[in-house]
């Protein structure tokens, strides 16, 4: 059994991105029953507020220093690579805000719950945000969505409404500081391997395939699974590795 342990966050578009590619290429494998993934919590702006205060577009401008009209092309350049997978991807009228208490639902679900009904939850996140455009930090709408995956709604009121499995994602950002993380997604293959960034789908099964093949190996030897320069966001922005 192979265990992949994931930094992301809700508001990162390679995450979604990187995240499906995986999950595909875990698929075309036939790997789906011998792969354990463990998602991890990682805010990329923990101050964002909790309303919603400009559009992707201008923050996007500003963060890049680029005209409006640059910022939009880029960030359409974006959505293309998640509606080559089949996504829905609308960027560009994402609603930015904070995703803490996104994270702090799926930790109620990795702690009460299945595999099954996590992967569903994480799903449903990203697609709330980049597909249906709502806001993450909106507790209806992440009621909605524990709801829709399988979580007692009481339950996830009650975290909600509190501070439950705030230490546990804080617990999450420490251990990625600790590595180095400055970025996501971040991919760990049984604790060694890292594969930091939204590889294409080749090249996560490339990862995958070397990775079943040399598990007894030094964590050099695994390092060369792939080559390729993956995207990636972090706290200054998202970028090509």
């Amino acid at each position: 059994m192979t265990t992949l342990t994931i930094w992301s966050d809700f508001a990162c578009p390679y995450c979604y991105i990187g995240e499906t590619r995986l999950n595909k290429a875990i698929e075309q494998l036939g790997l789906t029953d011998d792969i354990v993934i463990n998602y991890r919590a990682f805010e990329l702006d923990p101050s964002a507020p909790k309303e919603v205060v400009t559009t992707t577009p201008e923050r996007f401008a500003m963060k890049y220093r680029l005209s409006l009209d640059d910022a939009k092309r880029q960030i359409e350049e974006i959505s293309s690579l998640g509606r080559e997978l089949g996504i829905d991807f609308n960027y560009a009228t994402t609603q930015y805000s904070n995703t803490r208490d996104a994270h702090r639902l799926m930790k109620l679900a990795e702690n009460e719950y299945n595999r099954e009904t996590v992967e569903k939850l994480n799903e449903l996140l990203f697609k709330a945000y980049f597909v249906e455009n709502l806001v993450l930090s909106n507790h209806d709408v992440l009621l909605a969505k524990a709801v829709e995956a399988g979580i007692d709604e009481a339950r996830a009121r009650e975290v909600l409404e509190s501070g439950q499995f705030d230490d546990d994602v804080r617990l999450d950002e420490r251990e990625a500081a600790m590595r180095g993380v400055r970025g996501v997604p971040y991919m760990v293959f049984n604790g060694h391997f890292a594969v930091p960034g939204a590889m294409s789908i080749e090249g996560f099964k490339s990862a995958l395939q070397r990775e079943l093949k040399m598990q007894a190996e030094d964590d050099k030897k695994l390092e060369e699974a792939t080559t390729e320069r993956p995207h990636q966001c972090g706290p200054d922005g998202c970028k090509l590795l």
